[in-house]
């Protein structure tokens, strides 16, 4: 009930970003379930360009990175790479440039644990990590298309 309430005293287009992240997300880690990656991101590029037409206020990256990053406490087991592709589609939703990335790094001998994080205009905008410096990241994803 306090979540409800927290969330009503939200302005309406945060209150409505925050529902946007939340089904991305939702329907990012079901595609995930089902789908390769390649071809999730091209349906994900896909229904962001179609939503593009809709006309609402464009949120900020810093909204957009927030309310992913609210989404995730609210779908179970949302980890970084379905943060990262939501991410990657809200910000192209919106007009703003996103860089998928995923690297990975040691864990001890035989062991390797991988994270993903999405860079926009040089910067990583979520997925920061204070060991971020520690994974190697493979080469740029190519961009996704619809």
């Amino acid at each position: 009930m306090k979540s409800l309430r927290k969330l009503w005293r939200l302005p309406a287009a945060d209150r409505a970003l925050l529902v946007d992240a939340v089904l991305w997300l939702g329907a990012t880690k079901l595609g995930l379930a089902l789908l390769s990656l390649d071809r999730l991101r091209h349906l994900l590029a896909r229904a962001a360009r179609s939503s593009m037409r809709w006309h609402r206020p464009t949120p900020s990256v810093e909204r957009i990175v927030w309310a992913v990053s609210a989404a995730q406490r609210v779908v179970p087991r949302a980890t970084c790479l379905p943060q990262a592709l939501a991410a990657e589609a809200l910000l192209l939703r919106s007009g703003y440039a996103a860089s998928l990335r995923i690297g990975v790094a040691r864990t001890g001998p035989g062991g390797l644990v991988a994270h993903a994080w999405i860079e926009s205009d040089g910067r990583v905008v979520l997925g920061d990590l204070r060991e971020l410096s520690c994974y190697a990241p493979f080469p740029p994803l190519p961009r996704a298309t619809p």
